[in-house]
């Protein structure tokens, strides 16, 4: 179960991080086409809209990322991050559904509840 609980800690930690290169590509499209269209509302309606999307993008992604390093330290507040951010995960078709269930999977086995029970 060891090995499951260190997959789901790392996948987690991959797609927040996949969350992380989103937002900055984000930031970094909207951003440059406001600032190559040379219209100034242009520029300050993309840069707007791009910090909106990379923060939301950024506050998404950060909670899987703290889970998954929390989990691989043995920490037991990850485990209770990390179904609540699978719950969200399931609507992140196709490879969030997947990675929440196999969350869901190893964390609430019996053999996943008994290895933070003692903690």
């Amino acid at each position: 179960m060891k090995n499951h609980l260190t997959a789901v800690a790392v996948l987690q930690i991959g797609l927040g991080a996949l969350g992380l290169l989103g937002a900055g590509f984000l930031w970094l499209v909207l951003s440059g086409a406001g600032f190559f269209s040379g219209d100034l509302r242009a520029l300050a309606i993309n840069s707007t809209l791009a910090l909106l999307g990379s923060s939301f993008l950024v506050l998404v992604s950060l909670p899987g990322i703290v889970g998954g390093l929390g989990l691989l330290h043995g920490r037991p507040w990850a485990r209770a991050l990390l179904l609540v951010v699978a719950v969200f995960e399931l609507f992140h078709v196709p490879l969030g559904t997947a990675l929440a269930l196999y969350t869901f999977w190893a964390l609430l086995s019996e053999d996943g509840k008994r290895a933070f029970a003692g903690i």
